[in-house]
């Protein structure tokens, strides 16, 4: 046999040899995972996309307050009890801050001392016209009024009404219940008239503002039944009623609705939330 053949047919099948590739064995692990097929992911919200799926209608709304209403001061005084926190839940007529009273009583004591010289000088009026000190409520009630006019007493006596009216206005109570939405004042500034303290959140009337085309229109009237779904309680459907239908059709064909909802203590203003037909049960 030709020795250089024989020679170049071993190198051959040696190069074909390395050039294949080696098989790497498969850990345990490994094949479990290359065995296992690929696992659905279970949706989230499965009762908000049931009932989309069911109704074959939704829009995205929003949850607002009907009513919120800043607290305002009376008077421009220092605030020194203010223990507002936002979220707090708060009854119609609790007290939610105080002002100071020390300027004020200064004015009043100095109104009770004016109003004495007032009455000093109402009686001397009387007593000039012949009237003895003990005896003055015996003159007519039309010299007595002349009186108190020229003495100033009316006035004195008005003014220190007015200031103990005034003070009455640092206590400052809730105007009705509800939550605490926003805080622009702090403890120890001023409150000034006009200016808002804090806000105050309806919780306990509450609406959903949506959007539906116009083609969709004439489901709706007021008094339609819908289903409102958050975002935040998936799992939860409360019941609302159409309160309100916008006379206008926007650019876009669309058109504004509200619905009033029931209180519940996981629906507050501004979540975000999903709108069905229907009637929730």
């Amino acid at each position: 046999m030709n020795r250089p053949l024989i020679f170049f047919a071993l190198l051959a099948t040696l190069a074909a040899c390395q050039s294949r590739p080696a098989k790497v064995q498969e850990t345990p692990l490994e094949a479990a995972v290359t065995a296992e097929e690929p696992v659905a992911a279970e949706p989230r919200n499965q009762n908000l996309q049931r009932t989309i799926e069911a109704e074959g209608f939704s829009s995205k709304g929003t949850i607002e307050a009907v009513t919120e209403v800043p607290v305002y001061s009376r008077i421009n005084e220092q605030i020194v009890e203010f223990n507002i926190e936002l979220g707090q839940r708060i009854r119609k007529g609790q007290v939610v801050a105080r002002l100071s009273q020390a300027a004020l009583n200064d004015r009043i004591a100095r109104g009770q001392a004016e109003l004495e010289r007032a009455e000093y000088q109402y009686q001397a009026v009387l007593m000039g016209q012949g009237y003895k000190r003990n005896e003055l409520e015996q003159a007519p009630e039309d010299i007595r009024k002349q009186a108190r006019i020229n003495s100033g007493y009316n006035l004195a006596a008005a003014s220190l009404q007015q200031l103990e009216h005034e003070r009455s206005y640092c206590t400052i109570t809730a105007p009705l219940t509800g939550a605490v939405s926003r805080i622009d004042a702090t403890l120890y500034s001023a409150a000034l008239p006009g200016v808002a303290l804090f806000y105050i959140v309806d919780t306990e009337h509450l609406k959903v503002c949506f959007d539906v085309l116009e083609n969709e229109l004439h489901k709706f009237q007021p008094g339609t039944k819908i289903q409102v779904i958050s975002v935040a309680w998936p799992d939860e459907v409360h019941p609302a009623v159409i309160s309100a239908i916008s006379p206008v059709v926007e650019k876009n064909g669309m058109v504004h609705l509200e619905a009033t909802l029931s209180p519940h203590p996981h629906l507050m203003p501004g979540m975000t939330a999903i709108v069905t037909m229907g009637n929730a049960g």
